[in-house]
């Protein structure tokens, strides 16, 4: 997350940089003094799927940081020349080793307080043969009876899994765009 208190330099001419509001702007931003370039922060999508076989949901197990052993959906940061379908289709591969069809757009969550846009997509796994990658500890399919909602990784991930759900059993899915407030407790990611 990108913090405004760090000491920081101007990434063209080395120079520091200093919190202000450029001539024509109406936000603060970190700028150059010397060489006159403005460093814009811009939030950072993340992308991911609801891999679906069946009546099951197929979820990863943690092995990095943050939220290591929790459960969540497979999905990561967009990397610069993917689409968002193509970076969530990254992800599913990366994290579970999973082959899908990447359906229609799901959900869309801002995430501002860490500078975050999450964005999920519906996905229909392709057959059974998937196994963890290199940032799951395992992967598995369970049906909505059996999700270990007090194991999620993120809010984001137990928001668009309980949209999911509501969708699936009022027969319609919609498109789902919701903003996440800031966490309650200190040592929350938020995300």
């Amino acid at each position: 997350m990108y913090t405004r208190n760090a000491a920081r330099f101007c990434a063209h001419c080395g120079a520091p940089i200093v919190r202000r509001v450029p001539s024509g702007d109406n936000r603060e931003r970190d700028c150059c003094d010397r060489c006159g370039a403005i460093h814009y922060v811009n939030p950072r999508p993340v992308v991911g799927t609801i891999p679906l076989w069946e009546d099951r949901i197929l979820l990863c197990r943690r092995a990095i940081d943050p939220r290591y052993g929790k459960w969540t959906l497979p999905a990561g940061f967009m990397e610069v020349g993917e689409t968002t379908a193509g970076g969530a289709q990254r992800e599913t591969i990366e994290e579970a080793g999973a082959r899908i069809e990447v359906g229609p757009l799901f959900s869309i969550l801002d995430v501002p307080h860490v500078e975050q846009v999450h964005i999920f997509f519906r996905a229909q796994l392709l057959d059974l043969d998937f196994a963890p990658g290199s940032e799951s500890l395992e992967v598995m399919l369970f049906e909505e009876t059996a999700i270990p909602w007090d194991e999620l990784a993120f809010r984001t991930v137990s928001m668009t899994l309980r949209l999911f759900f509501a969708d699936r059993a009022r027969g319609a899915f919609g498109v789902h765009i919701q903003a996440v407030p800031p966490p309650s407790a200190p040592k929350d990611t938020g995300r």
